[in-house]
């Protein structure tokens, strides 16, 4: 049994990025008798457990490791395995890493701390208070026994799980098995024929060395089965789906769609059944020598020059870019500053309840599309709990105006939401044209069927700058107040601020797709921020350069194919390939 890929990767990360496991790490190995049982008790910390193959040798053996003093660790070990954290509150966390063989028993208790394994063991009892567990094992041949002693059941699964059932003193369990049906082997090599004393033959079942047992019990904890915690939404009531993640599925985004079925799968599968089979994207076969034919031997793309910081680079000429295609250097034409329009989604949140927000938004809203030129598109969406289209893209600032008269403000956050329904129902038929987009939001989600992590690969493939223009929502009230010494606490409304997992979530947004993340800590900054933006939009290039690549001109697309490559010559620069265009040579001249 190797280790399940999706643990194994979360554990590496979280070596590299900071768990305080390894301060200074202390190593211990101990014999291990076949099938024995690892016992952890560790009150204030993080447990993690790794089940894997022994080596060659089939020796037993496992491996701890903690940054623990030996004094904080009270160990017994043989053929068996104890081990039990000494510390006298949560200010002493340790947090513990083992690796352990293959159909090992493990028995763990924690009280706040998460409890993550994977592999494949024998059986795993856990006990938690409110710590999380998160188990990633096999499921040919699983029994679970799930049970919330002071809680209703928050539970996310990979697989659907029998129906939660509630016991007496307020017990909640979820229980059953899952068996993987093997139809192709002979039932006798799954029995064992035996002689009664009558001398008739009967068959008994051997002894099933593949099953795994499941026994965790929290008191209010998370239980995550094959769903690592940072695939989490930020709701896990199942409830029924929103206009937004009924959009996601009919897209066909396979990582998206399978979130929100984890997520509420009753109400996945029963909306499922109401759509028609998906229609795929149309493929072309691989074509016969006659239809790979040269396209025309002039190329320009669209690219954004950006730094190490993703600011826009401006003033660059053609001495300053590379081309090449398949590896091979391209003659570069000309470089000129792009005057091409752009598509942008201002993607409102309006979940807010203070009693000025909704004429905040309206007027942030005016003015930002009042910085926006007139050649450009705009379309506005707005988002609290669900979505709503305020305006299909247009350049009219009149009519855009206008549709931010049509709302309310209130009710929960579903950011993450909003911002896949914009991938995939809005701009993806856009696909590559110039696309960006704006939200003005204070970052915190709420409602939202989907978690961060599942947006990233859909952001990447969509092309879609994004500009994250986090506005905390106390500063919003503050700003209701002309005289900010006259506010009921003066100094906290200069230290307004956004959450830390709102900051990073707008960094990393920017940063994967190549926008600017703007933290507003004075609303004065807002009108700044709209026209940086408009520059960054416009600081853009059009590369045009002679090309000799056959391709198969069916195929109509006009995204920049992975054989491209084009580098700027400045130090740290970065380089985002656009839509591809062919020119006729003759309306092309060198500069």
């Amino acid at each position: 049994m190797k280790i399940a890929p999706k643990f194994y990767l979360f554990l590496v990360l979280n070596l590299i990025f900071g768990f305080s496991v390894f301060g200074q790490k202390i190593t211990r190995d101990f014999s291990f008798k076949s099938g024995g049982t690892v016992e952890i008790k560790n009150f204030f910390g993080r447990v993690f457990v790794i089940a894997s193959e022994q080596n060659e040798t089939g020796d037993s053996r496992v491996f701890l490791e903690t940054e623990a003093a030996e004094s904080n660790l009270k160990i017994e070990s043989g053929g068996n395995l104890k081990i039990e954290v000494v510390s006298e509150n949560a200010s002493q966390r340790i947090d513990l890493t083992l690796k352990i063989p293959d159909r090992s028993r493990l028995k763990i208790q924690t009280k706040a701390g998460e409890v993550n394994f994977s592999g494949n063991f024998g059986s795993a009892e856990v006990f938690t208070e409110t710590g999380t567990i998160a188990a990633d094992v096999p499921l040919e041949n699983l029994y679970y026994d799930f049970v919330w002693t002071r809680s209703r059941p928050r539970l996310l699964s990979d697989v659907e799980l029998k129906e939660v059932k509630e016991k007496a003193a307020g017990k909640f369990v979820v229980s059953g098995k899952i068996t993987k049906e093997k139809t192709d082997e002979p039932k006798k090599e799954n029995e064992t024929e035996i002689v009664s004393e009558t001398g008739k033959k009967t068959e008994k079942p051997k002894r099933n060395d593949n099953k795994i047992e499941l026994y965790l019990t929290t008191e209010r904890g998370i239980i995550l089965l094959n769903v690592q915690p940072n695939e989490v939404p930020s709701n896990l009531r199942e409830r029924p789906l929103t206009e937004a993640a009924k959009a996601v599925i009919r897209s066909g985004d396979s990582l998206l769609t399978e979130a929100i079925r984890r997520a509420s799968p009753k109400f996945f599968g029963d909306y499922a059944k109401t759509l028609p089979p998906l229609r795929r994207e149309p493929t072309f076969s691989k074509g016969k020598p006659d239809e790979i034919i040269p396209i025309a031997n002039v190329k320009k793309v669209l690219v954004q020059v950006t730094d190490i910081n993703n600011r826009a680079i401006g003033n660059l000429e053609k001495k300053d870019f590379e081309v090449a295609e398949s590896g091979r250097e391209r003659e570069i034409i000309s470089v000129e500053k792009s005057s091409a329009p752009f598509n942008l989604v201002l993607l409102l949140d309006v979940s807010g309840s203070v009693d000025n927000y909704v004429d905040f938004i309206r007027k942030s809203a005016r003015n930002f599309v009042n910085t926006v030129d007139r050649q450009d598109k705009v379309a506005i969406v707005i988002f609290n709990e669900d979505v709503k289209r305020l305006s299909v893209f247009t350049g009219d600032k009149n009519q855009l105006s206008e549709s931010l008269d049509t709302f309310d403000a209130g009710g929960g956050t579903a950011y993450y939401d909003a911002l896949a329904y914009v991938l995939t129902e809005t701009l993806k038929p856009l696909q590559g044209e110039r696309t960006a987009i704006v939200a003005l939001t204070d970052g915190d989600d709420n409602r939202s069927f989907l978690p961060f992590d599942a947006l990233l690969g859909s952001i990447q493939e969509s092309g879609a700058l994004i500009y994250p223009l986090y506005v905390p929502s106390g500063l919003i009230a503050a700003s209701a107040t002309s005289d900010p010494t006259k506010a009921a606490d003066p100094l906290r409304t200069r230290y307004l601020s956004l959450t830390s997992k709102a900051e990073s979530e707008g960094e990393a947004l920017a940063k994967i797709s190549g926008g600017v993340y703007y933290p507003i800590t004075q609303i004065n900054q807002l009108q700044k921020a709209y026209e940086d933006i408009v520059v960054q939009l416009r600081t853009a290039y059009t590369v045009t350069f002679r090309s000799d690549v056959l391709e198969n001109r069916a195929s109509g697309s006009n995204i920049a194919s992975p054989r491209l490559k084009i580098k700027a010559k400045r130090e740290n620069s970065f380089v985002k390939l656009g839509s591809v265009v062919s020119v006729e040579d003759k309306k092309v001249s060198g500069n």
